[in-house]
């Protein structure tokens, strides 16, 4: 189940960066004939296909190319926090003596035992 669930993040990971780059093409193009041209009538003068499309019909541009890119990068930083709360939770949980190595706790013991001889001799 774990692995599947690994799969699927990979897979949707893919899809975002894949959607988000195609969005970004789209508008960077339409920034340059807006700037290249001044205005939207002479850049769809000078444009064809999608772009005069789009050029033509801008709320349908902003609906479908602009704001989904607001949405992708609020999405993407709420998941950043998510996945930066997850991960420093489980770093900053306190280790187990499970977790340890055999090494590390025969060092622990080691430790301990100075610290209660030390102890000792200061009473």
């Amino acid at each position: 189940m774990k692995k599947n669930l690994k799969t699927i993040i990979f897979v949707g990971i893919a899809i975002d960066v894949a959607i988000t780059i195609f969005l970004f093409v789209i508008s960077i193009i339409m920034l340059i004939m807006l700037g290249k041209y001044g205005n939207a009538r002479d850049a769809a003068a000078n444009a064809n296909g999608l772009i005069l499309y789009l050029l033509q019909h801008t709320t349908f541009y902003f609906w479908l190319f602009v704001f989904p890119l607001f949405v992708l990068l609020a999405g993407n930083i709420v998941g950043l926090v998510f996945y930066v709360k997850k991960t420093s939770a489980k770093e900053s949980a306190p280790a187990k003596l499970d977790d340890l190595s055999e090494e590390q706790k025969e060092a622990l013991k080691a430790e301990l035992l100075k610290d209660l001889q030390k102890n000792n001799e200061e009473k």
